[in-house]
């Protein structure tokens, strides 16, 4: 099983990785199939108008989440990775009025998406929960091309006929051809003892047997800066969320207070908690907003890793570039093997597999960083996670804005905590991580779709006035 870092940490746009990023990645791979020529139809057919259907949970939280928008930019030839957070209003706004795309290297294409665009929550498509479908009509309405996707987590897609050549979450069965190659927990520490590597150092292994010429430390680089800007971004904002919540920015006004309580010289004991909680809830206040972040491993769970980081270099002495790129690699590994035995879905497991598995991996990275042991740090992911088993996935108003910015910081404080509670020991404890995530398989199999971010249930349904 290998799984890049930089499958898990892809640079994107908020507020949802399986819900926005994920549905713009679909369109935008339906246009290439389009352009290649490499399909049957008849002969002199041409395209003349698109349409798209959603399905499952992106029919039911799709437009909280974004994903008539997502679909929008990804037909007009947008990718996440690449398109203009500040420019993405006035695409959607052409197309609408127009009622067509023009994605680069095509002709146009009719597309208006009050006729074109389906929310279709009677039929939900069969292999994932996140269903969606792009057609190809030509001028007389005839029906070309139909080609369906899933949308199963962290901005990963599966085509409808690669289903079943898949994991049940989507990573493709092959041969992984890395020097360390493991699919569980157990594996990496008995890998790592064997070796006397570190699991950062074999993942660093890894990735460059898969890529050896793809400049990894820049784009280690690349993916911190990003979460750094974005929380930058978060900590000088302000105003309303947009969805109808009126949700208020706080992480600026909470800022600020924190550096103006540090003139007094006062010992606080709460200060780095406070710190955390500021930082993720700024990534994912920017997040809700649609602004540029990381999936880490999810857009709904952007704000833990990122706020864990920034929180080892700002309060463990002499913190560093290469602690940063040490800690993105170990994260990764237990990412990885989270997303290949369980899943990193909220639409497949609930929350504890976006925000309880951001907190495994900030808790493993910090782990390192810290000098933990290959044992101590498979303990710090089991702590972070084990806490966060059975959380379910009730946005309200099937926006990523309640309870997801708040879950953010205290994912992050549970993160820290288990780092330093397994440092404390010899790596020894009675749950293995592996156990803990086939927990979390089978929670999440178990519970209910009304808590699995349909916003059917919980929260989203006992606030009546939002």
């Amino acid at each position: 099983m290998f799984l890049s870092v930089f499958d898990l940490y892809k640079i994107g746009i908020g507020p949802s990785s399986s819900h926005t990023m994920g549905p713009m990645s679909a369109a935008a791979r339906f246009l290439d199939e389009l352009k290649s020529g490499a399909w049957p139809r008849p002969a002199g057919a041409r395209v003349e108008r698109l349409g798209a259907s959603l399905h499952g949970s992106l029919a039911f939280t799709g437009v909280g989440h974004a994903t008539d928008r997502a679909v929008i930019l990804g037909l007009a030839g947008e990718r996440p990775d690449a398109v203009d957070p500040d420019a993405m209003g006035a695409i959607v706004e052409r197309v609408r009025k127009s009622g067509q795309v023009t994605p680069p290297g095509h002709p146009a294409y009719g597309f208006d998406p009050d006729e074109d665009l389906r929310f279709d929550r009677e039929n939900p498509m069969p292999g994932h929960a996140n269903g969606l479908a792009f057609y190809a009509y030509d001028g007389d309405g005839r029906l070309l091309l139909r080609r369906g996707y899933y949308s199963v987590g962290g901005g990963f897609i599966v085509g409808e006929e690669e289903i079943d050549q898949t994991t049940v979450y989507g990573e493709k069965a092959e041969d992984d051809h890395v020097p360390y190659p493991f699919a569980s927990a157990a594996e990496m520490v008995a890998i790592a003892e064997q070796s006397g590597r570190s699991i950062a150092e074999m993942k660093r292994a890894n990735e460059i047997a898969r890529d050896p010429h793809g400049h990894l430390d820049a784009k280690l680089d690349a993916v911190w800066d990003a979460m750094d800007g974005c929380i930058a971004r978060g900590m000088s904002a302000h105003g309303e969320l947009p969805g109808g919540l009126k949700v208020r920015r706080r992480a600026a006004r909470l800022a600020d207070h924190l550096r103006e309580k540090a003139k007094s010289n006062r010992f606080d004991p709460l200060v780095g908690n406070d710190w955390l909680t500021v930082y993720a809830m700024a990534v994912n206040e920017e997040n809700a907003a649609g602004g540029r972040v990381v999936t880490a491993p999810t857009n709904g769970a952007a704000g833990t890793v990122p706020a864990v980081i920034k929180y080892m270099m700002q309060f463990h002495e002499g913190a560093s570039r290469e602690d940063v790129r040490t800690f993105l690699l170990t994260s990764a590994a237990v990412g990885g093997i989270i997303k290949h035995n369980a899943s990193i879905s909220g639409a497949e497991v609930g929350c504890q597999g976006e925000v309880g598995s951001a907190a495994a991996m900030a808790a493993a990275g910090l782990a390192a960083v810290m000098g933990g042991t290959p044992q101590q740090i498979e303990n710090a992911a089991e702590i972070a996670l084990e806490h966060h088993l059975g959380m379910t996935c009730d946005p309200v108003g099937g926006l990523v804005q309640v309870p997801c910015i708040e879950r953010n910081g205290i994912a992050a404080v549970k993160a820290v905590t288990a780092a330093s509670l397994a440092l404390k020991g010899d790596g020894t404890h009675i749950v293995p991580l592996d156990a803990c995530i086939e927990t979390m398989r089978q929670t999440g199999a178990d519970m209910d779709s009304r808590y699995k971010e349909t916003s059917l249930g919980g929260l989203a349904v006992n606030l009546p006035e939002c």
